[in-house]
């Protein structure tokens, strides 16, 4: 059973606002917030001088769950995400075997509660395979509908590259559609440009002049016209480029929206200078682009035309990673620092603590329709994560918690630390340490 516990004299962050405040926790929910609260059956912590934050919702990773555990599980990278203060995930479709239909997506939820430390959420694959499936299927009770990952298991799986199919998903769907929103065939063009120029050996640089800014830029140009035409709920995944986020509105309000967006940690922390130094490690889909494209996602995201932060987490071993550039995995792991790299650009004068938290915890929760997570509210899910912002420590090798064993961010300096991170009440991560009796909960969508 979950202990109670009185959180004293902390600043919360939540809703747009910074207060300090008592919070007591009981029964896995925030049973009350006020400032001057006392319960001597609770177990007190003392918040002094600390920051109060609601767990963070990461709204893409890839945890390998099932078919690909030599590189991550369920338990292993949900492990390191509540490290990182991320008590609930969203997992993608294409762990082996893909996730396309309702037993598949049932399987992979009696999976992760036998196995996860965090709360846990996953989309439903949809590719040309499956389409009539999923348009037949009632999707109303499900986080969302997506392509991503797929084309690692058959060529022309991304509904980006075929818009008679996207275009029929679209006009039958009502859940939220989530694409990888890259065209193929520009990509494959831009492959046969290099490998006439270096072979099989093309260096590590020239990815994101393959998977180029015009295959993303077309790719989300037609998506969203498509999705307009038939009023479709789209969200395009992992948004890599500058040009790109001039399609999307500064609607101030989330829930008006029906085109929607996100930008994952890696596309705001390094840009293509930081190939010379990291190499095949870093290579992800899409690929990671200029200072310019940085600089202008970090602008969208703080003016509202990006609207949530995510990690698309995809660890692979070093082995699979340090192949010559055509046979190198694409993705790394990133769950367990997101928080930190965010707090990061917060110490430098970037991001506020505010506009984090609603970006990384409020704006998930609304999008997805996750219900009573995301927010510190009486009567909400006790998903909180305790950080200090004034406590620097170095990546390391040894305090990695990846399967992987590895991090592009191995050597990095942070000036703040996650101290604590509750899910549904439980103290699961205490300085370092981890009370593993309790498992997470599956997130559920409000039904309107």
């Amino acid at each position: 059973m979950t202990a109670k516990t009185l959180i004293k004299d902390i600043h919360l962050v939540n809703e747009g606002q910074i207060i300090k405040a008592d919070v007591l926790l009981d029964q896995g929910l925030i049973q009350s917030i006020s400032p001057s609260l006392s319960d001597s059956e609770a177990q007190v912590i003392d918040g002094t001088g600390k920051y109060l934050l609601p767990g963070i919702i990461d709204g893409q990773v890839h945890f390998r769950d099932p078919g690909l555990t030599h590189k991550g599980d369920l338990y292993s990278e949900s492990k390191a995400a509540i490290a990182g203060g991320v008590t609930s995930f969203i997992d993608m479709p294409n762990t082996i075997p893909n996730v396309l239909s309702m037993d598949g997506l049932n399987d992979k939820y009696a999976l992760a509660a036998e196995k996860s430390l965090a709360n846990y959420g996953f989309f439903l694959g949809v590719n040309g395979d499956n389409l009539d499936e999923v348009i037949a299927t009632d999707t109303s009770h499900l986080l969302a509908v997506s392509d991503d990952g797929l084309y690692f298991t058959k060529k022309g799986n991304l509904l980006a590259d075929n818009p008679e199919t996207m275009e029929k998903l679209f006009a039958n769907c009502t859940s939220i559609i989530a694409i990888h929103s890259e065209k193929e065939q520009i990509i494959e063009e831009n492959e046969a440009i290099y490998r006439e120029r270096y072979g099989e050996d093309v260096p590590v640089e020239c990815h994101p002049l393959i998977r180029s800014e015009k295959a993303c830029y077309e790719a989300t140009e037609r998506a969203i016209a498509l999705a307009n035409k038939h009023q479709a709920r789209l969200h395009i995944l992992h948004l890599s480029t500058e040009a790109e986020t001039h399609l999307f509105e500064k609607t101030r309000f989330l829930r008006d929206k029906r085109i929607t967006t996100e930008v994952s940690v890696h596309h705001l922390w390094f840009t293509d200078k930081d190939y010379a130094r990291l190499g095949t490690l870093i290579k992800w889909n899409p690929a990671i682009k200029t200072q310019r494209d940085k600089e202008g996602l970090l602008k969208a995201l703080l003016d509202d035309r990006i609207d949530l932060i995510t990690t698309d987490h995809a660890p692979h071993t070093l082995e699979e990673k340090q192949r010559p550039y055509f046979q190198s995995m694409s993705g790394a792991p990133m769950v367990q620092h997101s928080l930190n790299c965010m707090l990061e650009f917060y110490s430098q004068g970037h991001l506020s603590l505010e506009k984090i938290v609603e970006k990384m915890c409020h704006n998930p929760a609304t999008l997805y329709r996750i219900e009573k997570r995301g927010f510190i509210r009486e009567g909400y899910h006790a998903d909180l994560t305790i950080v200090d912002l004034d406590e620097p420590w170095t990546v390391t090798k040894e305090n990695l918690l990846y399967k992987c064993g590895w991090s592009p961010l191995e050597g990095t300096t942070f000036g703040s630390k996650i101290l604590q991170t509750f899910v549904n009440g439980h103290l699961v991560y205490d300085h370092g340490l981890f009370n593993e009796e309790q498992r997470g909960q599956a997130l559920r969508v409000e039904i309107d």
